[in-house]
């Protein structure tokens, strides 16, 4: 396989990686917590899209949109019942909820639709081989390299451009402040959820087209790398999470063409040596507390 076709598979990677660290690095920036069970959201996002296209046989558009909005929904759903009531409280306490509610959704899962891994119906998107010059590659990786980067810019829109997204900025520098301006903090947290979870959905449902499989523990392993992601580009930080996608996707791809054995373990690799050499992310900045 060329070098530039390893390149479209590793950005295609990396982007639904990106889609996945958006959520982790939206949630941290507004309140400060690492939400383990995104990454359940984004395996409940392959289920709702599988059902969907199984037993309605709607078409892929409706079917992802159906996804995102039932993912946005459970992540709305979740702050409100498990992170509001323990909003006042330490970090500590979230962070074992939020462990909880991971557990809560894959062991659920598992009892529900049992751990057999499922397939989505062969219409939804067909496997075909897209040749660009002597370029060969996978149509799939294409699409879903264009949905996710569609909506990252959608996202950076959102964020910047509407009345919304400058409250969420303005939530995640200072609440307090926020709120003595008029904003209305548990909303803006709210829509925050609803984002991030849509998005985890997005990229559960391409994941499990590309891959042909889904199950109840999917979103263990692309959680974690995904949180690497945001670590890596500086958790907090938007930009951040689309960079740090994108490197590692793009690095775990080479390497599992060199050496497919090891390339599972380079996203720890490069949470170690970016903790170490600098642990505020590429794009992130060193904050001095006064003592």
């Amino acid at each position: 396989m060329s070098f530039l076709q390893q390149l479209i598979n590793g950005v295609s990677l990396g982007s639904v990686y990106a889609l996945i660290a958006l959520g982790y690095t939206m949630v941290y920036g507004i309140i400060g917590l690492i939400n383990f069970a995104h990454c359940d959201i984004y395996m409940v996002g392959a289920y709702i899209g599988f059902f969907a296209a199984t037993y309605a046989r709607l078409p892929f558009v409706p079917t992802l949109l159906i996804a995102m909005f039932g993912s946005a929904l459970l992540g709305v759903i979740i702050e409100r019942v498990a992170y509001k009531p323990l909003r006042k409280t330490t970090n500590i306490n979230l962070l074992v909820t939020a462990i909880g509610v991971s557990l809560l959704l894959e062991n659920g899962f598992n009892a529900l639709f049992g751990g057999n891994p499922r397939t989505y119906p062969g219409y939804i998107l067909k496997q075909q081989t897209v040749m660009f010059g002597p370029i060969r590659s996978d149509a799939l990786h294409l699409i879903i390299l264009g949905i996710s980067l569609l909506l990252l810019i959608l996202l950076n829109l959102f964020v910047n451009r509407t009345k919304m997204g400058k409250a969420m900025r303005a939530t995640s520098l200072d609440k307090d402040a926020a709120a003595l301006m008029g904003i209305n903090v548990n909303t803006t947290i709210s829509m925050t959820f609803a984002i991030g979870s849509a998005l985890a959905g997005a990229a559960g449902m391409l994941v499990a087209i590309l891959y042909s499989s889904l199950d109840p523990y999917m979103g263990m392993m692309p959680g974690i790398k995904s949180f690497v992601a945001a670590v890596l580009g500086g958790i907090g930080l938007i930009p951040g999470a689309f960079v740090g996608g994108i490197i590692l996707g793009v690095v775990e791809t080479f390497m599992a063409a060199i050496n497919s054995k090891i390339s599972g373990a380079v996203a720890f690799v490069i949470l170690i040596v970016i903790l170490i050499i600098k642990p505020s992310g590429l794009l992130g900045k060193t904050v001095k507390e006064k003592v």
